[in-house]
């Protein structure tokens, strides 16, 4: 019987180190941003007597902290792994996705609190320098977005603390066109009608990056890998009698690891070195698994038969 694991010179991301150091002066950049931009939200809305931008303020300070445990987890994935963290630490990512997404959700709920409120009663705007701090904050959220352009699509943890910038985005283009509204018309319930709606996105967002998180640290098999998936693809090479007592799991968001137990056929026509060389390359170009560990079996196995081992662990 023969083991093997696959190991490749990048990140658990499919990144290089290289690019994480450069990802890493991103966040460092938008911390700062986002830092002086709350600050002026806070003076603006205390001088403008918004409520509007005071929220958007809070929801600015909430960007911050995203941004920092995002870039915490960030530098953590580069550290290697150790005697006692023996996969490193790349799930310090789907951590900080966990952390972001229920606290987008908590915003979202103060939102829809606060818009009611303002329902019933109906805050005062001095509209004109709302106006004017609102564009500030817009300018400088566009400005981080245009910063991490394309680096959330491989990233949870990025993904996560880019919806965080979106958001705000989004209601700072509400107190925007609230104050518009408010100047020409007087008309103040736009502000929680708006508010409501930016919620309502963040609140999408948030679930998604949340439900995501979860499903990672559950250790589930990842989206386009499942267990009978990845049996079947396997169970089509020529000496492949039987796969059992298969695990995958993902680590952070794109780093998934195997585990199997492979029967060959009695009269395979290739060596177990080369079957296992084969499994490896089929994992790795069609399912992106670069982490396996595979135990190659010529005799009878008393998990044979079950793809899934469910035998007590002791």
């Amino acid at each position: 019987m023969s083991h093997q694991h696959h190991h490749h010179d990048e990140d658990g991301n499919g990144h290089s180190h290289g690019h994480q150091h450069k990802l890493q002066g991103k966040f460092q950049f938008a911390i700062i941003f986002t830092s002086l931009v709350f600050l002026t939200e806070v003076v603006g809305g205390i001088l403008s007597n918004s409520l509007a931008l005071l929220s958007d303020a809070a929801h600015m300070l909430s960007d911050s902290l995203s941004l920092i445990i995002s870039w915490l987890a960030i530098y953590l994935s580069t550290l290697p792994a150790t005697n006692l963290r023996t996969y490193g630490y790349h799930r310090t990512e789907v951590f900080a996705a966990f952390v972001n997404g229920v606290s987008l959700i908590a915003i979202a709920g103060w939102i829809f609190y606060q818009a009611v409120h303002r329902f019933i009663t109906p805050v005062p705007i001095k509209a004109t320098e709302m106006l004017i701090v609102a564009v500030i904050g817009f300018v400088a959220n566009m400005v981080i977005l245009w910063r991490f352009h394309g680096e959330s699509h491989q990233n949870l943890n990025v993904r996560s603390a880019v919806l965080h910038v979106i958001g705000d985005t989004l209601s700072s283009i509400g107190v925007i066109v609230g104050g518009v509204v408010v100047y020409w018309t007087g008309w103040v319930l736009i502000d929680p009608i708006l508010s409501c709606m930016i919620g309502l996105i963040i609140l999408v967002g948030a679930w998604r990056v949340t439900k995501e998180s979860i499903h990672i640290l559950l250790e589930s098999s990842p989206k386009h890998a499942d267990a009978q998936t990845i049996a079947e693809h396997i169970g089509e090479i020529d000496s492949v009698k039987d796969i059992h007592d298969l695990h995958i799991w993902s680590l952070c968001s794109n780093y998934c690891a195997l585990s199997a137990h492979v029967l060959m056929t009695e009269d395979a026509g290739q060596t177990s070195h080369d079957l296992l060389q084969q499994i490896n390359q089929e994992l790795q170009t069609h399912f992106g698994i670069f982490h396996m560990t595979i135990q190659i079996e010529r005799v009878g196995c008393p998990h044979v038969g079950q793809l899934l081992c469910n035998a007590p662990h002791h």
